[in-house]
């Protein structure tokens, strides 16, 4: 099926009062979001965190401690059945995201699913259909778009700062979890939990990809996870490499395979200069700037500490507001083709077109974090 771009969605209608959410999972990503969304609550209430779900109840002990919330499940259908609910996380592994964002949805409910949306391109297929039709909103993971540093990047780019884009890098790696045995599953690897990040980057900033082609597999055949032996059973090593047309290229770096590293999470080479992010894409600090008209190294810092969660914030706000989240399930789906895309190359040894296509956000009012930039409250505000 090839996803094309959906036209704008109409405004839903505001509304106040705070949210009522459902949190379906509550392992190590629940630990960002469910304490992003308690900060927002400051200095008025805009969020009623309802339920956790997890099927292993000792974690509903540790949410008690940690959060002093007091409403479990182990049924996510009880939360979607749920009708005081208005918003539904799905944190669980990634081999549940569709099927639980698909009921979700289903449900009426706003969704927020981590990354990857789903595991094939039929079922992310459906979601992508089922969100221009449901009351709801679907917000996929990473959110890397909504951060002041990729904003001004993109600002940066739109004016002409580095002359036509060319070329392009992403590079995001670590030796991998010691914990949750589905991260080495089928569904899981290194794509989908690390180069996600990269490729949704990437493609925001340069538009849609056209032809991938890739060098991915099982670099490290055996690992101990959880304390036990286990088989990896999906690709822990790969380098991509995109093709978004008249000769402009990206390259993305990702694995379980890295011990360390100091390099730019995101490089973007132009025709008059260069610019490189300063940390990685879903925990940026600014950028640097090469500009040959200026013949030196500028650097722009952002301080706002912007979290990865921040898709949270954003969808809260469109439920508040009744506008459009920035974020798109078009964008989502075009992600997970080009990382089915590219561990299907690295079996292959061929390079495979891309089908579907989408339009990236804009940022017109966003700041391109000028000097003293790290004494301004809120980047994003700023012209």
């Amino acid at each position: 099926m090839v996803v094309e771009t959906a036209p704008a969605r109409s405004p839903r209608e505001a509304r106040s009062g705070p949210v009522r959410v459902g949190v379906i999972g509550s392992g190590s990503v629940a630990r960002k979001y469910i304490p992003h969304m308690q900060r927002l609550n400051v200095p008025r209430q805009r969020v009623d965190i309802a339920v956790v779900c997890d099927t292993n109840r000792r974690q509903w002990d540790e949410a008690r401690e940690r959060y002093a919330l007091d409403t479990f499940t182990d049924d996510y259908r009880q939360v979607l059945a749920d009708p005081s609910i208005e918003l539904v996380l799905v944190l669980t592994s990634m081999q549940r995201h569709g099927e639980i964002a698909r009921a979700a949805l289903e449900a009426g409910k706003h969704v927020l699913v981590e990354k990857p949306m789903a595991m094939t391109l039929p079922e992310a297929a459906e979601l992508v259909e089922l969100a221009a039709q449901s009351p709801g909103y679907l917000v996929c993971a990473p959110h890397v778009v909504l951060s002041p540093t990729y904003q001004a990047i993109w600002k940066r780019l739109q004016q002409g700062a580095i002359g036509r884009l060319l070329t392009a890098r992403g590079f995001y790696g670590w030796s991998g979890p010691s914990w949750g045995q589905w991260f080495y599953q089928p569904g899981g690897g290194a794509m989908f939990d690390l180069g996600v990040y990269n490729v949704t980057t990437l493609t925001g900033l340069l538009g849609p990809a056209r032809r991938v082609m890739a060098m991915s597999g099982i670099a490290i055949p055996e690992r101990v996870v959880d304390d036990e032996l286990i088989q990896v059973g999906t690709h822990d090593n790969a380098h991509l490499l995109l093709d978004f047309g008249d000769a402009r290229y990206a390259v993305v770096s990702t694995g379980f395979t890295m011990q360390a590293y100091k390099v730019p999470g995101i490089e973007l080479y132009g025709t008059e200069g260069t610019i490189q992010m300063i940390g990685e894409d879903w925990a940026p600090a600014g950028y640097e700037m090469w500009q040959n008209s200026a013949g030196c190294w500028q650097v722009f810092d952002e301080g706002s500490n912007w979290p990865w969660s921040d898709g949270v914030r954003h969808i809260i706000e469109c439920i508040e507001t009744g506008a459009a989240p920035v974020i798109t399930p078009e964008h989502a789906y075009h992600v997970l083709e080009i990382m089915l895309a590219s561990m299907a190359s690295g079996d292959s040894g061929q390079a495979i077109p891309i089908e579907s296509t989408f339009t990236p956000p804009r940022f017109d009012d966003a700041s391109t974090l000028g000097p003293g930039a790290h004494l301004i409250h809120d980047p994003g505000a700023e012209a």
